[in-house]
């Protein structure tokens, strides 16, 4: 099969032929459809992150497909059914798992990092993780239900808490940020969306929020932010991973108000553990999606209520995925999916 390999950072992918998987027990092989150009795959690209396989590996974490083989001991799939395979593997026996939290699996498995991901024509993966994705749903732009918008979908409803009526910012409006600003607006809340490029305030408007703000064009976001929310946000959601703009989201919350820090990044955030303290504030992490959310969020999608169609701006074959990765840098579009 051909597949895109990643060698190590700062080089671009190589397009080559390897061994298709087989499937043992508990799996099922997929015929990969579609898979989304994630930023998380920038990291490992661009800045040096390692992955916990060494390469060479595939990386890709994003991806809808049809069976095409089933392993020893799988009854719940047969042959050519459309599916959806989760970015994240739980173990489903450590306490994190026990206790609902899959997400945070003390034995956690990542497509791409972990273990060999879909920038290729098939990919292996546990029967146990996969879903069923329904005819409503395109397979090409089902692929980022997988992480951009279950992700996105944590920690609005899991992490953030959001309720109807509660007024959010979102600062970093790519492809998970969108989201985030496209789930809780669905819900009912009154939704800023913050974001240095012009473009992707735009797309923000079309997916629900109620004001849209560029940094660049104002003297003090947390102003602005406090003028239009009457005081402060009830929750901020940071979606860059950088330092600075985890404390400009924290400085337009409310008293009383919440962070939710989707972003990555390995440096420190400057924090006034005064006002934290006196003002009882909160901040959490949000990663990934618990499986039991997923079914929740691929009905709303068949239904209509979460878009995805929408979202997906560009296709590429698996030969243009640098591409796509060029793309991702500028920042253009919402979210770009390969087609193996």
């Amino acid at each position: 099969m051909k597949a895109a390999i990643f060698y190590g950072p700062n080089q671009p992918l190589k397009i080559e032929d390897v061994p298709k998987p087989t499937a043992g027990l508990g799996e099922i092989i997929v015929k990969v459809s579609a898979c989304g150009v994630c930023h998380t795959d920038l990291h490992y690209i661009d800045s040096g992150v390692p992955t916990f396989k060494k390469p060479p590996m595939i990386l890709g974490h994003e991806a809808s497909g049809i069976v095409d083989e089933i392993g020893e001991g799988v009854t719940q799939f047969k042959g050519g059914e459309r599916v959806l395979l989760p970015a994240v593997l739980s173990c489903g026996h450590c306490k994190f798992c026990r206790t609902g939290r899959e997400n945070i699996c003390d034995n956690m498995v990542m497509f791409g990092n972990n273990i060999d991901g879909s920038y290729a024509e098939y990919v292996k993966a546990p029967a146990k993780d996969t879903f069923l994705l329904p005819k409503e749903i395109p397979l090409e732009e089902g692929a980022i239900i997988a992480d951009a918008i279950t992700t996105p979908y944590h920690a609005v409803i899991n992490r953030g808490n959001v309720k109807p009526g509660d007024k959010v910012v979102v600062f970093g409006c790519g492809g998970v940020g969108l989201n985030v600003v496209q789930i809780a607006s669905t819900i009912g809340a009154y939704c800023i969306a913050v974001d240095i490029l012009d473009q992707k305030l735009e797309y923000a408007k079309t997916l629900g929020a109620a004001e849209v703000l560029n940094p660049t064009k104002l003297d003090r976001i947390d102003k602005e932010v406090r003028k239009l929310t009457n005081g402060g946000a009830d929750i901020a959601f940071e979606v860059i991973g950088n330092p600075h703009t985890m404390e400009l989201a924290f400085a337009c919350l409310r008293t009383g108000g919440k962070l939710v820090v989707m972003g990555y990044s390995d440096k420190n955030m400057n924090l006034n553990l005064g006002r934290t303290m006196y003002r009882e504030m909160g901040i959490v992490g949000s990663l990934g999606c618990r499986p039991v959310d997923y079914p929740r969020v691929i009905e709303l999608a068949r239904v209509g209520k979460i878009k995805v169609k929408e979202l997906v701006t560009r296709k590429f074959p698996l030969e243009g995925i640098n591409t796509a990765f060029d793309l991702l840098r500028k920042g253009e579009g919402i979210r770009s999916v390969v087609l193996p």
